[in-house]
């Protein structure tokens, strides 16, 4: 846990930020948060499923461009177990300043030459832009200019990782709400890439329990304890503001919602330590609850903000940034579909 006086500090210096304060950044890279899911011979944590969300929503309820980038570039540093050891290594040798992030979308192409590849495109929202030291995107694979497939018939696609510097960063973030993630686009135009940069998704070489989870749940979970975080901050300001307010709906929601997340967690966890296959069907589940609390979560909020007056509304007030926060959250692709 946090200590309450840091919780506090990071609150303030959070708070109406485009960008993270200088001691913000370095309060994390002490505390090592880009690396909760880093193996510890490689310098990170390596923190349980049940350890990392608990400490994801904590950072979430503190404030939510926080918990959000955490969130979104340890998940990038998570790639480490799909990178070759060597690769992984080389990226890692300082793995407290090392910061991945990127776009989870195909954007771009990637030029098959010999074992490299030559990649070129424009990638939206790279949570963490301005912090990054390696970006990651997926990209459609080419070779002699034309689109390698799959055995099915499906374009063939591979995730690859490129240090800060081949990359140009397309300032365009301007959302009403998790203004200090700066969640920029990226443009990479005829960068080589050696092979041992590439990757893909649910193919490990690290054998830690936390790369047993099939990815989309582990994005599911990681996500879902974000908007719990930023919702159980919203409704301790609405209690504060309106003490009279009755807000029992939202408090039940979320009682329910730590619930599922600790249920799943330790389900996931024993699957693994009993080798059980995590099925297509669990997955889909998790994913199921997941959005439908989200749905419900967002719904309370909504009929909540009517009854909190206009101050509420102010730009200077902490509980419309956390309004804000949440509601640009939502928005991404895993919870809209």
């Amino acid at each position: 846990m946090i200590e309450e006086q840091m919780q506090q500090e990071l609150k303030k210096l959070c708070f109406g930020k485009n960008l993270f304060p200088e001691k913000v950044l370095s309060w994390i890279q002490r505390e090592n948060l880009w690396n909760i899911w880093v193996p510890k011979n490689y310098g990170g944590l390596e923190f349980s499923l049940s350890e990392g969300l608990s400490k994801l929503q904590e950072l979430a309820r503190i404030d939510g461009s926080l918990g959000w980038t955490v969130t979104l570039c340890s998940g990038a540093n998570y790639f480490i177990g799909n990178l070759e050891p060597a690769a992984a290594k080389e990226i890692f040798q300082d793995s407290k300043t090392t910061i991945l992030g990127g776009s989870g979308g195909v954007f771009g192409t990637a030029e098959k030459i010999g074992d490299d590849y030559k990649i070129s495109g424009t990638w939206r929202y790279a949570t963490g832009a301005n912090y990054l030291t390696h970006f990651t995107l997926n990209a459609e694979i080419q070779e002699d200019g034309k689109p390698l497939k799959n055995k099915d018939g499906s374009p063939k696609i591979l995730s690859f990782v490129l240090p800060r510097e081949e990359v140009e960063i397309i300032e365009d973030w301007n959302s009403m709400g998790l203004k200090a993630s700066t969640t920029h686009s990226f443009k990479v135009e005829n960068v080589l890439v050696p092979q041992r940069f590439s990757f893909i998704y649910n193919e490990f070489y690290q054998l830690q329990d936390i790369f047993k989870i099939p990815f989309s749940v582990f994005a599911d979970l990681t996500l879902w304890v974000n908007y719990i975080g930023m919702a159980e901050h919203y409704l301790a300001g609405a209690r504060e503001l309106k003490p009279d307010k009755n807000l029992n709906s939202l408090d039940d929601d979320l009682s329910i919602s730590n619930l599922k997340v600790v249920e799943y967690a330790k389900e996931i966890e024993s699957k693994i330590n009993s080798n059980v296959d995590i099925n297509s069907e669990y997955i889909a589940e998790v994913h199921a609850v997941a959005s439908n609390s989200v749905k419900s979560i967002s719904k309370n909020m909504i009929e909540i903000f009517p009854h909190l007056g206009i101050k509420a509304s102010r730009n200077d007030e902490p509980l419309n940034q956390i309004f804000c926060d949440y509601f640009t959250a939502t928005q991404h692709h895993i919870f809209t579909k």
